[in-house]
């Protein structure tokens, strides 16, 4: 079955960087599109980053310029670099996949907690 499991997450000062990763399995991963979300205390679920089967990224406003997602298929995982990360960056960040590749069918991992302190 699919299955999406992140890591990375964990308590940073303000200005610093995390990598996190969510290795996937279950699926033809090369076939699809990736997503990073998150969700921080009292606020929806919003998108990250997206990359898609051939490596074209997308960015949020607030990522733009500070996160960089990346894959490799070969390990079929997917990455998110965070750099100068901002208190209001504290959020659980959720891995996606649509599956099959183009549906709305989404699958999602566990979460990772990042938290950013002042």
């Amino acid at each position: 079955q699919v299955r999406l499991v992140e890591s990375g997450g964990g308590l940073v000062q303000a200005g610093g960087s995390l990598r996190l990763s969510c290795a996937a399995s279950g699926f033809i991963f090369s076939n699809n599109a990736m997503g990073w979300y998150r969700q921080g205390p009292g606020k929806q679920r919003e998108l990250v980053a997206r990359i898609s089967n051939v490596g074209s990224t997308l960015y949020s406003d607030s990522a733009k310029g500070r996160f960089t997602i990346s894959r490799i298929n070969a390990k079929n995982t997917v990455y998110l670099q965070m750099n100068n990360l901002k208190p209001e960056d504290t959020a659980v960040y959720y891995c996606n996949a649509r599956i099959p590749p183009g549906s709305l069918n989404d699958y999602w991992g566990q979460g990772t907690q990042v938290t950013v302190s002042s």
